[in-house]
């Protein structure tokens, strides 16, 4: 039996707001790191800045309406995130090289959870939308 576009509707609406807290709690992590970041190496300190911005207006967007391109912006940030905290804990970044083989710190433990919630939510949220324009564009 085929889902309902409503049903298909009030998934969209769960998964939107799942993506919202983890894009939320992304930008939170990094906002409490951010002082220390300026304060040891700056560049990645206005990285921090661009992500948190990016989070910032991702959300918004989401909360309005939310579109192919939102769920894919917010997976594809979190999984630069996340890419960029392997990187700094595996070979290290230029003048950040402190953190080589520091996997479980509780900040950047958090910080692995968030990304991985907000990726899997946001390619959850984008198959239901899909999902969703293929049933209105059969129904036409």
């Amino acid at each position: 039996m085929p889902i309902s576009r409503e049903a298909l509707r009030s998934r969209l609406h769960n998964r939107r707001s799942a993506v919202i807290l983890g894009l939320a709690g992304l930008a939170g992590v990094h906002v409490m790191d951010l002082p220390a970041k300026f304060t040891e190496t700056p560049y990645l300190g206005w990285a921090y800045i661009g992500i948190i911005l990016f989070a910032v207006v991702v959300i918004e967007r989401l909360t309005v309406k939310g579109s192919f391109l939102d769920y894919l912006g917010a997976a594809g940030v979190s999984l630069a995130v996340l890419g960029g905290y392997v990187i700094n804990r595996t070979v290290g970044m230029p003048g950040a090289m402190g953190d080589i083989g520091n996997w479980f710190e509780p900040l950047g433990l958090l910080s692995i959870f968030i990304e991985l919630f907000a990726v899997w939510h946001s390619l959850a949220g984008f198959l239901v939308l899909l999902k969703i324009r293929r049933l209105d564009s059969s129904n036409r």
